[in-house]
């Protein structure tokens, strides 16, 4: 098993920043990816950013150039940096990490994210 726990969330303004953190505990031998999801009001969890073991990185495409997915594999730890942050980035922001099919996938908390217009 993994337990995960988002941190950095909160409110800013249009333009502003902010960086996400992801701690993973329990298992994170066995972890092939993580991946950053949100969800906003009525809508469905969508993928954000995705990080894999061997460093690859791939982005929701209306986030490129303004997110950065990284990882400190001492520390096991994920973050994401957001920059130019828009009203629309407005969600609660999820870390999932996957085990692959036998073990299947865990997710944190989330971490509300609101931008100011």
């Amino acid at each position: 098993q993994v337990q995960l726990v988002e941190s950095g969330g909160g409110l800013v303004q249009a333009g502003g920043s902010l960086r996400l953190s992801c701690v993973a505990s329990g298992s994170t031998f066995s972890i092939n990816a993580i991946g950053w999801y949100r969800q906003a009001p009525g809508q469905q969890r969508e993928l954000v950013a995705i990080i894999g073991n061997g460093g690859s990185r791939n982005y929701k495409p209306s986030v490129k150039g303004r997110f950065t997915i990284s990882r400190d594999n001492a520390n096991n730890t994920v973050y994401l940096q957001m920059n130019s942050l828009k009203p629309e980035d407005t969600a609660v922001y999820y870390c999932n990490a996957d085990l692959g099919p036998s073990e299947g996938h865990y997710w944190g908390q989330g971490t509300q994210v609101t931008v100011s217009s």
